[in-house]
């Protein structure tokens, strides 16, 4: 008697090329995805940021919601490798380099802000004097240091970020897969010793990343005038929301603060920033409160719009 025999089920023909003509269409698909954005890495792009200007800075929210830049003490800084900023169902935020601080953000946002005023396709040059005036700093040798080392902290942070639309369609992906490039916080810079400028080159993906008004707006007059990190780092945050009354778990705000220490020293730092932010009429009425299951939170009422 002849037995018929059948090919375990993972063995059979028609799986076997369904699940080729799927893996050929994923493939298909990210090439398409790292064809798009190498072309537009490539494309120079309008930087038009409405409601940026002399007084107001701009950040996106996805990078203002995150602890890619953080309230981190001057001096020794975490080296992070492709370390998650910022996770949900419709964004992944990964990055690699030191962990930059809120100086850096002055630096960067004053960066975007330039790169506004430059016509399209060119690097926007400015006098290394006058880059520190616009950031409200003094000129001298040890502050042109500080901003050269600043400059050079934020072309070799890169990150990955992926948006995804409600639909689950993809907005834009970087760095995210192996096709695709990284993306640096700036793209590079050039320093003419001579003339004491720098040319600074903005990667043309960061103008999507802005697209479409997803970012937050800074008063910039009144960052100027805070003295304490976590007050700028808050400042950022409060901007990524149109709710007039927020609050935050005392625990997230920790953790986006790259904070280590005890809670109890993170909330005297947090009421003293949120007292700076009042005084500066950025928030009203801030103040920390118990949350569900013994857990505390921040809440104020948003001012600055």
């Amino acid at each position: 008697m002849i037995s018929s025999t059948r090919q375990p089920f993972h063995q059979d023909g028609n799986v076997l090329r369904r699940s080729a003509a799927m893996q050929r269409a994923h493939q298909k698909a990210q090439q398409a995805l790292a064809a798009a954005a190498e072309k537009q890495a490539r494309t120079p792009t309008p930087f038009i940021l409405p409601g940026i200007k002399e007084t107001a800075r701009a950040i996106p929210n996805y990078i203002a919601r995150s602890a890619v830049f953080a309230p981190v003490r001057r001096g020794w800084r975490t080296l992070h490798d492709d370390a998650v900023f910022l996770e949900g169902s419709n964004i992944l935020l990964k990055g690699s380099g030191k962990q930059l601080s809120e100086d850096h953000a002055d630096i960067w946002m004053h960066a975007m802000y330039l790169q506004t005023t430059a016509l399209l396709g060119e690097a926007p040059v400015i006098n290394r004097a006058d880059f520190l005036r616009g950031m409200g700093r003094p000129t001298g040798g040890s502050q042109y240091e500080w901003l050269h080392e600043g400059m050079k902290n934020l072309a070799r942070f890169t990150l990955c970020i992926e948006a995804r639309r409600k639909d689950g369609s993809i907005k834009y992906s970087y760095g995210n897969h192996p096709s695709t490039r990284v993306l640096a916080m700036i793209g590079g810079f050039d320093y003419d010793a001579h003339s004491g400028c720098y040319t600074i080159y903005a990667d043309p993906r960061w103008a999507q990343i802005f697209g479409n008004r997803e970012y937050a707006l800074v008063d910039w007059s009144k960052r100027l005038q805070m003295r304490l990190d976590l007050s700028k780092s808050l400042q950022r945050l409060i901007g990524t929301s149109s709710d007039i009354q927020q609050k935050y778990s005392l625990d997230i705000l920790k953790e986006r603060a790259q904070s280590s220490g005890r809670m109890r020293d993170f909330r005297v730092s947090l009421e003293r920033s949120l007292a700076e932010l009042e005084a500066l009429n950025v928030i009203a009425e801030p103040r920390v409160e118990a949350a569900i299951k013994g857990h505390e939170q921040a809440v104020w009422t948003r001012l600055d719009r």
